[in-house]
């Protein structure tokens, strides 16, 4: 649920005001926590793929490497818009 309340955040990080100290701190949660379980998905990720390349399945492993890719891309999305806000 953390996805959507950083989209709502950002809707009201682009407000021509500046933020209360609640929405900023909505909005740290927000992304801090949207940013987190990418990071942590991508942890586990990267662990899988080495263990998986480790024991031989090659398919599983480049399974999980495309995974971490996407994952990836979508950690860099998340910071891209909360930059852009911060600008």
């Amino acid at each position: 649920r953390y996805d959507e309340m950083s989209e709502h955040m950002e809707n009201v990080g682009k407000l021509a005001r500046e933020l209360s100290a609640q929405e900023r701190h909505l909005l740290s949660v927000a992304y801090q926590f949207a940013v987190g379980s990418r990071r942590a998905a991508l942890f586990v990720l990267t662990s899988v793929a080495q263990k998986e390349t480790s024991k031989g399945h090659v398919a599983n492993a480049q399974c999980a490497k495309e995974y971490c890719e996407k994952v990836k891309g979508e950690l860099q999305k998340i910071c891209d818009t909360i930059l852009g806000l911060l600008d």
